[in-house]
């Protein structure tokens, strides 16, 4: 149990340090409901409460709570009770909470529940995906709205930068990443930090986990073989653990830490999906870069990564395809494939034929009419019997609604 002066003083002193550190506005759009729990989620660093604080920037009388500082770490459900005290008593009434990494506190959801019972607005932020799965909307029981924060896209990095699009610009987009602290500072080691903070407090020690070498073995592992097919038996030998459950249980940890993804081959048997290899992504070419390999000699997979993390921006169910030939990404919309998207640096003699030829496979296969071949600088357009090949740079495509 917190004494109640010493919410008071954490909560005087979060006040003031909310309407600071707005830093530059992101293309992301918030509104508050009555009744619904706003939810805001993803990696650490990328920006989800400065988004919440230029959002919340003209509202008065902010019931806020950062839960990451370190005078909360005993902080217990029954201690909402006295901060709802506190807040009354030095903010005066308001309708509008804001909680920063509120996963800290276990059994949190009840207390948001009452609060949208009562028709209070609330809006929450947290740095893993575990607030969003089935468990939490049986506990909120269809009470919350979820939405997922990315690192800087490169329309916000030219934002920063107050500058318009250029190859330059991009490839020092594609090589840096998008971590709003880095990109402006610069400072390698807030990538570094960044990279163990997540592997301490998001992966090991928020899931008990005992083996820190045989995590940092997967993560080094995974990360220096982005774009590659992996299945959880060559895993397990690889990192020399005794059962395939552990790998799927690690995988788990790390994709609800948005460190690691990893999507599935398609196929219209849901049993097949989960028994065919999966392709691993990274959340930012940053990280990337820092921890595995260099940028001239791995320009391709950087692209790949960074068309997959949009693709997870703009809200896509994404797979790979793969038969004859493979089909980097295809986009899954509600029941039916929607897009088929290839990348490559760029269209040769020497690859053009394997390129195109995966990519037509994909479109036969979910009779679509229109592909896309996505390079660094490369623009075409392509036309096979009745379907059509549109060749852009990735940069463009990034710059589209």
């Amino acid at each position: 149990m917190l004494l109640k002066n010493t919410l008071k003083r954490i909560v005087l002193k979060q006040q003031s340090e909310l309407s600071k550190f707005l830093g530059i506005k992101r293309f992301f759009k918030i509104k508050l409901l009555s009744r619904y729990a706003i939810i805001i989620s993803g990696v650490r660093r990328c920006g989800k409460s400065t988004l919440a604080r230029q959002f919340l920037k003209d509202k008065k009388h902010i019931y806020y709570l950062n839960f990451e500082d370190i005078g909360l770490s005993d902080f217990k459900l029954s201690d909402f009770e006295r901060l709802e005290e506190v807040f009354k008593e030095e903010l005066g009434r308001s309708n509008l909470y804001f909680f920063d990494e509120i996963q800290n506190i276990e059994n949190w959801e009840k207390y948001i529940r009452q609060l949208i019972d009562n028709g209070k607005k609330v809006l929450i932020t947290g740095s893993n995906a575990s607030m969003l799965s089935k468990e939490l909307g049986t506990k909120l029981t269809g009470r919350h709205i979820t939405k997922e924060l990315y690192p800087f896209s490169y329309k916000e990095f030219l934002s920063l930068k107050k500058k318009s699009s250029s190859l330059r610009l991009f490839n020092e987009y594609l090589k840096k990443g998008g971590f709003p602290e880095y990109l402006k500072t610069d400072e390698k080691s807030i990538l570094k930090n960044l990279f163990q903070d997540i592997i301490y407090r998001d992966i090991i020690v928020r899931n008990n986990l005992r083996d820190e070498a045989v995590i940092k073995k997967l993560i080094n592992y995974l990360v220096s073989n982005i774009g590659n097919e992996i299945s959880y038996n060559k895993l397990k030998i690889i990192i020399g653990v005794g059962s395939v459950n552990t790998i799927i249980q690690f995988m788990e940890h790390l994709e609800n830490s948005y460190l690691i993804f990893s999507i599935k081959k398609f196929d219209y048997s849901y049993k097949k999906q989960l028994r065919n290899p999966k392709k691993i992504y990274c959340i930012d070419n940053g990280i990337i870069g820092q921890n595995a390999f260099s940028f001239s000699e791995n320009y391709g997979i950087l692209l790949e990564n960074q068309v997959f993390i949009e693709l997870k921006r703009r809200g896509y169910e994404v797979y790979y395809h793969k038969e004859k030939r493979e089909c980097d990404f295809i986009v899954q919309e509600k029941s039916s494939i929607t897009k088929a998207i290839q990348i490559t640096k760029e269209l040769k003699d020497y690859n053009k034929e394997r390129e195109i030829e995966g990519i037509l496979e994909a479109m036969n296969k979910f009779n679509l009419k229109e592909g896309l071949i996505l390079t660094e600088n490369q623009e075409d357009e392509i036309k096979v019997e009745d379907k059509i090949i549109r060749i852009i740079p990735v940069w463009k495509w990034l710059l589209e609604e």
